[in-house]
């Protein structure tokens, strides 16, 4: 197969408007992204509980929490291989099949966390079965994100490509959106000493029943065309695509793997980490915290569909630049800030919230970096091994650099909005590959 030349636009279906079976794709779609990721990181949010429940009490506290931490990035180490099977096994047995066997194992553990006996039962096995249930949700979610990018890109028409894939991130980030609104719920109507005793097991059982129903929901979402004419032509290939990626692709996913670092600064820092961070340095009550943690969380749900809207009509590449430099102002207005007021709280990290919309521009670039057969392989093997290295490692690292400079999340995000300024100026930041092949 020969590539196209990487100089001409991009065609990612025939020129026409959504229609009903569109826009039912992207809300299963969309729909299941969500509660699959709820499951994913709802853990981040009772970590300071999770932390004194499941490991010893005379622990030093800067230990607990960084070996919290250290559970919570093991489900980013495990993406990578969940994703590869998972990408692999989609190829071959349909895209369908692999969704719904994603958000299965991805509900089961979430469902168990909420179960599990505390290290006061039943000592170290507490800990380890929980970091057991972490690794299982980092190979469910290694398989969703690319595999649904994948799917509604070839599937969107052209001039709506970038709405499409933004809206589709919009839903996944609602995931975190909805885990921000039930803790806030559970620390607003909850003693702490309720919270620590029962009342934080309820998001874990909740959000795994859910996602069991997700399962059953996920049987109304159909192969599309596209998928089944690349299903026909990968079924010839003589070699596995990840072979072919690690051959012939090795710069788009170099390209797909910093962007992804730079994903990864703004949702595992300012969404995830700063809840934990609130409290811990700035002693700002927990309450409040994640309330202005939903609001930052509204604020890159609505963004994300505003940047993907405005990639179409204003192009990837001048969107990215506007993005990532709007992340590296607010971000450091944000935190230069903290304390501050309540409501200066709420407002500064809305704003940051707005610009870290700008990772709709991730998948957008992300899934036309690489040709027809091999997309679903080559996106989820970049994505996915950039996320565990850095989205697994960031809060380790920024625990551990917390002790010598309380900006360090200011700093760390800061520097991530440079690399994706500069990746903006890349040839391939605007423009790649066909959504559909060429005949062949």
């Amino acid at each position: 197969m020969t590539a196209p030349d990487l100089a001409r636009p991009v065609s990612a279906a025939p020129a026409r408007n959504l229609d009903k079976n569109d826009y039912k794709t992207l809300a299963l779609s969309a729909l299941g992204g969500t509660l699959e990721f709820y499951d994913f990181v709802i853990y981040v949010f009772f970590a300071t509980v999770l932390g004194a429940l499941f490991f010893p009490a005379d622990m030093p506290d800067w230990l607990r929490q960084l070996q919290t931490f250290g559970i919570f990035a093991a489900g980013y180490l495990a993406r990578p291989l969940g994703g590869i099977v998972i990408a692999h096994f989609g190829d071959i047995l349909g895209r369908k099949r692999m969704f719904t066997l994603s958000i299965f194992l991805m509900a089961a553990p979430t469902l168990v966390i909420g179960l599990l006996p505390t290290y006061e039962t039943i000592g170290i096995a507490a800990p380890l079965l929980l970091l057991a249930m972490r690794v299982l949700q980092g190979a469910a979610i290694g398989g969703e994100m690319p595999g649904a990018w994948v799917f509604v890109a070839e599937h969107t028409p052209q001039k709506r490509y970038g709405f499409a894939i933004g809206t589709l991130t919009s839903g996944i980030t609602g995931g975190i959106l909805l885990g921000s609104l039930v803790a806030v719920f559970i620390n607003t109507h909850y003693t702490p000493a309720e919270v620590s005793g029962f009342a934080w097991r309820w998001p874990f059982i909740v959000g795994g029943l859910f996602g069991l129903v997700s399962v059953y929901l996920r049987r109304f979402l159909h192969e599309t065309p596209v998928f089944k004419e690349l299903a026909g032509r990968r079924s010839v290939d003589r070699e596995l695509p990840l072979k072919t990626i690690v051959r012939d692709h090795r710069g788009a996913s170099l390209f797909v793997g910093l962007l992804t670092w730079v994903l990864s600064a703004a949702i595992v820092v300012v969404v995830l980490y700063t809840p934990t961070y609130l409290q811990k340095v700035h002693h700002i009550p927990a309450a409040l915290a994640l309330q202005a943690n939903a609001v930052a969380t509204l604020m890159l749900t609505i963004g994300c569909v505003i940047f993907g809207w405005a990639t179409d009509r204003f192009g990837t590449r001048a969107v990215m630049l506007f993005g990532w430099a709007g992340l590296l102002v607010t971000s450091y207005l944000f935190y230069t800030s903290l304390p501050g007021t309540p409501t200066s709280l709420v407002w500064h990290y809305g704003l940051v919230g707005l610009f870290v919309g700008t990772i709709a521009t991730v998948p957008i670039a992300g899934v036309r970096a690489f040709p027809a057969h091999v997309r679903f392989s080559g996106l989820s093997f970049s994505y996915n091994m950039s996320y565990a290295i850095f989205g697994g490692l960031t809060p380790v690292i920024l625990t551990l650099w917390l002790q010598k400079d309380l900006m360090a999340p200011a700093h760390y995000v800061g520097t991530l909005a440079v690399v994706g300024f500069l990746l903006a100026l890349l040839p391939i930041a605007s423009r790649g590959y066909p959504m559909r092949a060429a005949p062949q």
